[in-house]
Order: structure tokens, then sequence, then C-alpha cells
């Protein structure tokens, strides 16, 4: 009987053991979440939103930002309203948490120097950056606007961006439209940018 038990209880041990081997790998490979339509910012015309695409977008995706984010193990979706409003995510894993702390630092730092950045490149444009302030959530999220208008054209833009990070986790979040900083949901793209971290691995 006690050679019997014994049996039985190597047998558990190693049911469990390859029952943990099975998990990790499923973790492990498990994919961030991104926003749907409906979490962006009310728009007066629907929301649309692509699929999600492997690397980042073309033009890198992060205005005063591209190509800061790698395209390796980085993932996006881009959004859109019938009246030119658009929106982009890009969420990436870093290889080990603290070069996620470093991303999240960099384009905190490239989104704070957005506006001079833009007049030196572009002589006559106006571009103002401003800090809105951190989120709590996971291990935060930073929220940034950007205020152009070009003389020239006779056009103003006003864009949002956040910035969140979950662990190894990485999201960048960006709205944009024609008009000012008063013309922006400001309140809702917070929202939205603290659903874009609690999202990417949500509780179970």
């Amino acid at each position: 009987m006690r050679k019997f038990r014994t049996a039985l209880a190597a047998t558990a041990v190693a049911a469990l053991g390859l029952a943990a081997l099975a998990t990790a790998p499923a973790q492990a490979a498990a994919q961030p979440a991104f926003l749907a339509a409906s979490q962006m910012p009310p728009s007066s015309t629907p929301w649309t939103a692509t699929q999600v695409f492997a690397g980042v977008p073309e033009n890198g995706g992060a205005l005063c930002a591209p190509y800061k984010i790698p395209a390796q193990n980085s993932r996006y979706r881009e959004f859109s309203t019938e009246l030119d409003t658009n929106g982009v995510q890009i969420t990436t894993v870093a290889r080990t948490e603290a070069d996620a702390v470093k991303l999240v630092d960099t384009l905190r730092k490239a989104l704070a120097g957005c506006g001079p950045l833009l007049e030196r490149q572009n002589p006559g444009l106006h571009a103002v950056s401003a800090y809105h302030g951190k989120l709590a959530v996971e291990e935060g999220a930073w929220v940034y606007s950007l205020d152009t208008a070009d003389p020239q054209v006779g056009s103003t833009d006003i864009h949002l961006f956040s910035v969140g990070r979950d662990g190894r986790a990485v999201t960048f979040v960006r709205w944009g439209q024609l008009g000012d900083l008063k013309d922006a949901p400001l309140t809702a793209f917070r929202t939205t940018a603290k659903t874009a971290v609690d999202k990417l691995y949500p509780a179970a």
C-alpha cells in the first residue's frame, strides 16, 4: 500500500510540474490587449478601428517621437472618424522592466519637448507642448498635448498623447484633430489613457 501511495504522489507531482510548464509558455506568449474603437474619446461621428498589426506604423506613429518605439515586439492599431479625427495606439513589450522604464522616459522627454522641436524644424510654425499630469494606473500613465498653428496655411491642430506602462509592456496613445486645446476632450482622453493601460493585461 505504501508503494502504491508513493507512486500516486509521484504521479501527482509530475502532473503538477507538467501543468506549470504548460502554463508558463502560455503566459509568456500572452499579447497585451488593445483599445476598442468605442473606448476612444466621444466624437460626433463613430470611431472605427483597424485590426491590430505587427510592428509600428510607417511614420513611426509617434509625433515628435518617431521611431523611438522599436518595431520588434510591437503592435499597433489605428483609429479614425468621418470628421478627420484620428488616433493610434502602439504597444511594445520590452525585454526587461528596466528597458520598459527607459522607453517611457524617452517618450516622455520627446513629448515634453515636442513644440520647440517642431518650431525649429518648421520656421513660422507655432507649436506649444503641455504636460497634463500622471494617472494612477498600474506603473502609471502620463498625458501630454501639442497645439500647433501654421499661419501660412491657416490651420490649427491639436494632439493629445499618453504613455503608460504595466510591467514590461509600454503603450502609447495619440488622438488628433483640427482645432485648439480648448476643443480637445482632455478629460475623456484621460479615461482612454487609463483604459489603455488597464487593458494591457486584464486581471483574470
